[in-house]
């Protein structure tokens, strides 16, 4: 596989992960707790590599194909994102101090099943993997499609590893010690995660009555 395209790849999967969303939000909400942070974006990674798997089985093209299909993805995801984030913001009146919330914290492996679903079903996500992976394999790479796919797949992953394994130990570092800031960045992540989610549902009411 060609050099020059798993750099390109990974500079626009690096822009794509620096620029905040839910998976920010769902970091930063896990960053309040530090025993948290490593399931949490070990879910978000295992969650992303779900979803390479699919891509790079051929699957990924089959469902972009089926309007439907991409429809209910991005309703669920949708959907899960409220939740997720209506979870979090009834959580936003106990983080008093941080033993009080390691109390209430939910365990790794929640924190982990969490992830998985907040980038698995994360609709942008999906159609970052549907549509940008594939233009980055090339017929006459010397390698087979789909482990190019898995691959570029991987390159993703690890950046997501790099970048947000740091992005929530700095929030416990920072937050962890200042129960309000704590509180107030618990509360802006669970909104953004509400909000992201009324958006996409919006967006796809908005196509459904055209």
């Amino acid at each position: 596989m060609e050099p020059a395209a798993v750099l390109a790849f990974a500079a626009i999967a690096f822009t794509l992960v620096v620029v905040p969303g839910p998976d920010w939000a769902f970091v930063l909400a896990a960053g309040t707790h530090d025993r948290v942070v490593a399931p949490a974006v070990g879910g978000l990674m295992a969650g992303y590599a779900l979803i390479t798997l699919l891509v790079a089985a051929g699957v990924g093209p089959l469902v972009a194909g089926l309007p439907l299909a991409l429809s209910g993805l991005t309703v669920a995801g949708a959907a899960y994102l409220i939740h997720l984030g209506v979870r979090t913001l009834r959580g936003t009146g106990r983080v008093g101090d941080v033993d009080a919330y390691a109390v209430t914290a939910s365990s790794p492996a929640r924190y982990f099943i969490r992830g998985v679903g907040v980038s698995a079903l994360n609709p942008k996500g999906l159609l970052i993997f549907l549509s940008v992976l594939p233009q980055f394999t090339r017929s006459a790479g010397g390698w087979p499609p789909p482990a190019q796919l898995a691959t570029l797949g991987g390159v993703f992953v690890l950046i997501v590893a790099l970048f947000y394994l740091p992005l929530g130990y700095a929030a416990d570092r920072i937050l962890g010690v200042r129960p309000r800031v704590a509180r107030i960045t618990t509360y802006v992540a669970g909104t953004a995660m509400v909000l992201v989610g009324v958006a996409l549902l919006v967006e796809r009411l908005v196509e459904a009555a055209r």
